[in-house]
């Protein structure tokens, strides 16, 4: 049975990684055009029934698992978009949210590139303890590697908590290859709950996840389960949700706790965990992608979006705060991907999707792919106010 590359040079069948560090500093000495032929010829041995998976060499962050979702040889006539997960997932949790109804006619005309932040493709090993886990700042400046092995000229990035971190992060560094960002529930500063997040993690010193650090990781997703210090009240609050019923809730909840206690390294998490702790302040002012702030009423960052939102400029940046939910990509995502759409369409992109509630009628002159095809204009010219999607709250 085939089992894909994890670490350079070396495989998950491999019980020894003491030559991991040596073919670390050989590799650090290839050019990037070596690095990119070697990572082609790692990837051309995975059956065809195992793609599109890549795993993309770079320079600091080691090796990168991506997974493409769609066909990117139409780019060209279809919005790329690239997504990073957040702390406790890996890809699976945006492919979810990509797969669900409210995103079908959004996903027949993308490509979605999924990022796997290092260690946390499906049963991976333990990173070893030579490899230096990339800051959140690195992670989002070697991520156009993938764009460039890739081929892809530009995207839109969706990201989520420390994913949305670390994209904004690639987006400020590589301005031209982003035409938007949009951010579900990014922080930008290093205080609120990741001082809560430092004093338990902290103690973590085992190999496994520990009831407290479970609860926490579940709070920092879903925020609207009861939380008090030392403990989690797995009863949801008594707030009725016009996205989500209870149960479905409550089958997220315990779908979440599964994937965190199955096919996840817990070591590789905690890996993560501290360096979204020990992160730098994200400076957004100036940033030159559009941004769409996405967060939910009951999710602990709510109040820290609502203030980026208001230190940054107007004319760049929109907002989306649906009501009564917390993780807004599995409890609300027809209104995500609504407002997606309509910041998709401010980009000049997926502009042969009516947007919500009108009925659009396309000249016979041009084609749906031709009207789906990105206006590459839009990376050189200044938006107006109207340009950008209003303000949104659900």
């Amino acid at each position: 049975m085939f089992r894909p590359t994890l670490f350079r040079g070396l495989s998950v069948d491999s019980a020894d990684l003491s030559g991991y560090e040596l073919d670390r500093s050989r590799r650090a000495s290839l050019s990037a055009e070596q690095r990119r032929k070697l990572s082609l010829l790692r990837t051309s041995s995975i059956p065809s029934r195992l793609k599109p998976k890549y795993v993309v060499s770079t320079d600091r962050s080691g090796d990168i698992h991506v997974h493409v979702q769609g066909d990117l040889t139409q780019q060209d006539k279809r919005c790329v978009f690239l997504t990073v997960h957040d702390l406790g997932t890996n890809h699976s949790s945006m492919v979810d949210f990509v797969n669900s109804p409210a995103m079908s006619e959004i996903k027949e005309r993308s490509c979605f590139i999924h990022i796997d932040v290092p260690g946390h493709e499906e049963n991976s090993p333990d990173l070893p303890d030579s490899y230096q886990f990339p800051s959140l700042q690195t992670l989002g400046e070697d991520l156009v590697t993938v764009l460039d092995f890739l081929h892809i000229r530009y995207a839109v990035g969706i990201g989520e908590g420390a994913g949305a971190n670390i994209l904004a992060r690639c987006g400020l560094a590589h301005p031209r290859r982003l035409l938007g960002l949009v951010l579900v529930n990014c922080t930008a500063s290093t205080s609120s709950v990741a001082d809560a997040f430092r004093s338990r993690f902290s103690r973590w010193r085992g190999a496994d996840i520990s009831q407290s650090e479970e609860d926490f990781l579940i709070y920092h997703k879903f925020g609207h389960v009861s939380f008090v210090p030392g403990h989690l009240d797995y009863r949801y609050q008594q707030i009725s949700s016009d996205s989500c019923e209870p149960n479905e809730k409550d089958r997220m909840l315990a779908e979440y706790r599964s994937r965190l206690r199955g096919n996840l390294n817990p070591h590789n998490i905690k890996l993560f965990v501290r360096a979204f702790i020990n992160r730098k302040d994200l400076l957004l002012k100036g940033c030159r992608p559009d941004i769409l702030l996405i967060t939910g009423t009951l999710s602990p960052y709510s109040s820290v979006i609502e203030k980026l939102y208001k230190e940054l400029d107007r004319d760049r940046v929109t907002i989306l705060k649906v009501e009564k939910v917390g993780d807004v990509l599995a409890e609300a995502p027809a209104k995500v991907a609504q407002s997606l759409l309509l910041f998709c369409q401010g980009q000049g992109q997926l502009t042969s999707l009516p947007p919500p509630g009108v009925e659009r009628r396309m000249s016979r002159a041009m084609s749906m792919e031709e009207y789906d095809k990105p206006n590459i204009r839009r990376l050189s010219l200044t938006p107006s106010v109207a340009d950008s999607p209003p303000h949104t709250k659900l």
